[in-house]
């Protein structure tokens, strides 16, 4: 699968701290191999997300991402529940 990123994304990404970069390019590659993975508790976004799906990164940490078809994801947000869903 082929990631594309959105400049809100991009902007989010580089505010996380070390720790959180590590994780979130741990749940990236596990992502990568599997986006339906237990770990990553992928499922279906509501209201203002809708149509776009949601993966856990780690502690409060999500990555809002859209599939555009079934080789391309794009990765819209990052950030905690009350960043994202506020």
């Amino acid at each position: 699968m082929k990631i594309l990123l959105h400049k809100n994304f991009e902007k989010q990404y580089k505010k996380l701290r070390p720790g959180e970069k590590k994780r979130f390019k741990k749940q990236r590659d596990l992502f990568l191999q599997n986006p339906h993975h237990p770990l990553l508790n992928n499922h279906t976004l509501q209201g203002l997300y809708k149509g776009y799906r949601s993966i856990n990164v780690g502690g409060n940490l999500r990555l809002i991402y859209k599939v555009i078809d079934p080789t391309i994801a794009y990765f819209v947000a990052l950030g905690t529940n009350s960043e994202l869903y506020s």
